[in-house]
């Protein structure tokens, strides 16, 4: 296991692998290209150390130059691609073979189509080390893969996390195992918005508040806040597809955190189950649920002190928070069943001093 700033990766691929692979490749083109004078062009900065090794394992004729393109930041690509170095200019008319070093989504690869599409060569094929079959979109036809590999973040032979990794002789994947997703339940007034705060900082964690969501997909009007607007003025409850969408789109916009937690959501058996599929497709899952438990009373005498400041009309009325806590009692209990059952449901005093109830969820989360 190694540690690049702050992640872990662990051994995913030799370097006996990667060589054969390109020498794999290197005799798939030379099959079709020994007796012609082919241009390699090497996709910088990822595609050097590939290109290298590449043009030692072919024994033909041929000709090399570089692009450089620009879509990665930390673990995934900004759906934006920049040329940063042009293609060479004496290609007209001649055979041009890309050497990439990885292909996932395909959005650098529609980049260097583009590119290429203008320039009158001959013909141009693309040779990729590593190729995302399952991502890929498949718009244009690879036409020499070495290793096929699944949707994982990988580091090493010329590929980064934040410029780091390039000059690993083997290949590593990201770890996910070091990932922690939670799940924060509480009454009102336990204090799960100042808790998660401390956590996320602690934990390098994304605090993904449901309230917090609808509000910005709401006030951005995005597609899903627009949907979901179109249920709540008409007075309905918005569907749980739509919340799982939402919190899909920011477990993606936050693939730099080291986990989740989840303030909010799930309220049913229904949404949990939903929350566990939508993880499984990010290879992850719930770690732990933990909830905030303090006795009502407690708790009224916190909110209708935060009433006084926050001026909010549900904190300044007992009857009115006395029923947030019914509700609260009615729709957690079924929750606290589903997890207990997968052995993940955890308890901890929400009285106290603010570090001390912080320590206690800190031993929860490490002994995970």
């Amino acid at each position: 296991m190694i540690k690049l700033h702050d992640k872990y990766f662990k051994p995913f691929l030799t370097e006996r692998q990667i060589t054969e692979a390109i020498q794999k490749i290197a005799d798939e083109v030379a099959a079709d290209y020994k007796d012609k004078t082919p241009i390699f062009v090497g996709v910088l900065n990822g595609a050097f150390m590939f290109v290298s090794d590449f043009l030692k394992a072919y024994a033909h004729s041929c000709e090399v130059s570089f692009v450089k393109l620009s879509s990665y930041q930390g673990l995934t690509s900004t759906g934006i691609v920049e040329t940063l170095l042009d293609p060479p200019e004496n290609i007209e008319g001649r055979s041009v073979i890309i050497l990439e070093d990885i292909i996932d989504s395909g959005r650098t690869l529609q980049q260097l189509v583009h590119l290429f599409s203008s320039s009158n060569v001959k013909e141009f094929k693309v040779a990729s080390l590593f190729y995302k079959s399952e991502v890929y979109n498949g718009e244009y036809t690879i036409d020499y893969v070495g290793i096929e590999i699944p949707d994982r973040f990988i580091v090493g032979y010329g590929l980064d996390y934040k410029e780091l990794g390039r000059n690993l002789k083997e290949v590593y994947q990201l770890n996910q195992k070091h990932m922690i997703n939670l799940v924060l339940f509480g009454k009102p007034g336990a204090g799960k918005g100042t808790q998660a705060e401390f956590l996320k900082e602690k934990y390098n964690l994304k605090h993904i508040s449901t309230g917090d969501v609808f509000r910005y997909n709401i006030k951005n009007g995005t597609d899903l806040g627009t949907l979901a607007k179109s249920y709540m003025d008409k007075g309905d409850l918005v569907p749980d597809e739509v919340t799982i969408n939402m919190l899909r789109d920011e477990v993606d916009k936050n693939p730099e955190a080291s986990g989740f937690i989840f303030d909010g959501f799930p309220r049913t058996k229904a949404q949990a189950e939903a929350l566990d599929k939508l993880l499984e497709t990010k290879n992850m899952k719930i770690n732990a649920t933990i909830a905030l438990e303090a006795d009502d009373e407690v708790l009224i005498q916190r909110l209708l002190e935060r009433g006084k400041v926050s001026g909010r009309s549900d904190d300044q009325d007992e009857a009115k928070i006395r029923n947030r806590f019914e509700e609260y009692n009615q729709k957690t209990a079924p929750l606290m069943d589903y997890y207990e059952a997968q052995g993940k449901f955890h308890s901890v005093s929400g009285i106290g001093a603010i570090d001390e109830i912080t320590m206690r969820l800190g031993k929860v989360i490490e002994e995970l």
